[in-house]
């Protein structure tokens, strides 16, 4: 269980109270004990228990009593009656009045242990609809896409009409584009959207690993294997899965790519069953897979399976008109969380936000806007809040240290930090990067 049940036992003898609190620690729940129903019906005001067993026969408040107060408070909870002089009468009135059972002294531990775990799974059942509802409700409110301009309004256009498929979509973009975004609004608003959308990185995996991610593994099929392991095909049947950063996929797990995308079935590693999930797949990259097919580096055949419909995420330069609705919204957003007052910008603030070429894109302007509100004071946001003020007001920059220091930062921000990928993009060693972070004082905006 990733979450203890827990137990409360309202029961007027001592003995009864500690075995069956020894009983249910043994078997991982989390316990608590009442001697009487007053007791218990005070530490109900306080805090939440799943399961309550209350003894009927109880000086003062009896348990049939307790039982209807609880349920006109909380009527999810689910008690089980406990008596030593059961009768039928008392049987029938304690179901009527919303008992899940009905139990008689003495009891046999395993019995009593078989009840408990039925009413786990009924519990965990009702968490995970109500977890799934809550889900579905804000995947299909596609708010966090925010844009009004005309390339925005036709990547929107675009979702509407693929959502509505089982068709696989390649979703492309500059880095920080919101292309996972995209992936989550294709799939809340599809037939699919009450099953999960599992999400993969796949280039934050080596490839072993990402074998087992996608496939599963068996016990014992490696060292440190100790269980059987879903693997995220897997758990996403019926539903969909997104795969993030597909260009950086393995030859060899394009191979076992194309297998599984065709049969939708798949052998968890070290398995020897095949396993079937009906899942619609998405995929996401940063890169030129047309051109890694000519180059030779990504299989033709997984790219025509893939690429049945495109969606292209515009870079945030090809979008300006969206700036000041994105600024607008990063500044609700952080406000509310940080537990400030919502502060407007400055007009000239903005004009240069809208002025500046944003190579990380979305995720750059948010940073961006995220920190202004940390580190500002004012009753607005202004051009000093920025970290990139100087690099926002000088479109030139005259030394070549200037340039350097200005190009190696932006390159930084683009890959969100990530110090192997920035190293490749500007074609130099991890240590020669570190050692220019050390030189110009960088600073991630996360820290």
């Amino acid at each position: 269980m990733s979450k203890k049940i827990s137990i409360l036992i309202v029961d007027d003898e001592e003995s009864v109270r500690e075995s069956l609190y020894s009983w249910f620690i043994e078997d991982g729940y989390r316990v608590e004990c009442a001697e009487n129903a007053k007791i218990a019906l005070s530490k109900l005001e306080s805090q939440n228990f799943d399961i309550i067993l209350a003894d009927i026969k109880m000086p003062g408040m009896d348990g049939l009593e307790m039982l209807r107060r609880i349920k006109s408070l909380k009527k999810d909870s689910i008690v089980i009656v406990i008596t030593a002089f059961a009768t039928v009468d008392t049987a029938v009135q304690a179901l009527k009045d919303g008992a899940f059972d009905y139990v008689t002294k003495p009891f046999d531990p395993d019995d009593l242990s078989h009840l408990i775990r039925n009413a786990s799974k009924q519990i965990s059942l009702a968490h995970e609809n109500e977890s799934l509802k809550e889900r579905v409700v804000t995947l299909e409110n596609v708010e966090d896409i925010i844009g009004n301009s005309e390339a925005m309004k036709k990547v929107l256009q675009k979702v509407e009409s693929v959502s509505q498929s089982n068709s696989s979509v390649i979703i492309t973009g500059e880095s920080g584009t919101g292309k996972e975004l995209i992936a989550k609004a294709i799939h809340s608003n599809s037939p699919r959207k009450y099953f999960p959308l599992v999400s993969v990185h796949c280039g934050a995996l080596t490839e072993s690993l990402l074998e087992s991610e996608l496939f599963g593994h068996e016990k014992g099929a490696f060292t440190g294997a100790m269980y059987n392991r879903k693997g995220r095909f897997e758990m996403a049947d019926s539903g969909t899965i997104f795969l993030d950063e597909i260009a950086t996929v393995s030859v060899k797990m394009q191979v076992e790519l194309l297998r599984v995308l065709e049969s939708k079935t798949f052998m968890r590693v070290g398995g020897n069953k095949e396993i079937y999930s009906d899942f619609r797949v998405i995929c996401a990259t940063n890169r030129n897979l047309k051109q890694m097919v000519e180059d030779g580096t990504f299989r033709e055949d997984l790219y025509y399976r893939l690429n049945v419909v495109n969606i292209h995420v515009p870079p945030l330069r090809e979008r300006i008109g969206d700036i000041p609705l994105l600024t607008e919204y990063f500044i609700k957003k952080y406000c509310t969380s940080m537990n400030k007052q919502i502060i407007p910008i400055d007009s000239s603030a903005l004009k240069r936000l809208e002025e500046f070429d944003f190579p990380g894109n979305i995720r750059e302007l948010e940073n961006m806007i995220e920190r202004a509100i940390v580190i500002g004071n004012g009753k607005k946001i202004t051009l000093k809040d920025f970290p990139l003020e100087k690099n926002i007001i000088n479109s030139s920059l005259e030394s070549l240290d200037e340039q350097e220091k200005n190009h190696i930062y932006q390159i930084l921000l683009k890959y969100d930090w990530n110090i192997s990928r920035s190293a490749k993009a500007l074609q130099v060693d991890r240590v020669t990067l570190y050692n220019k972070i050390k030189k110009y004082s960088f600073k991630s905006p996360g820290k």
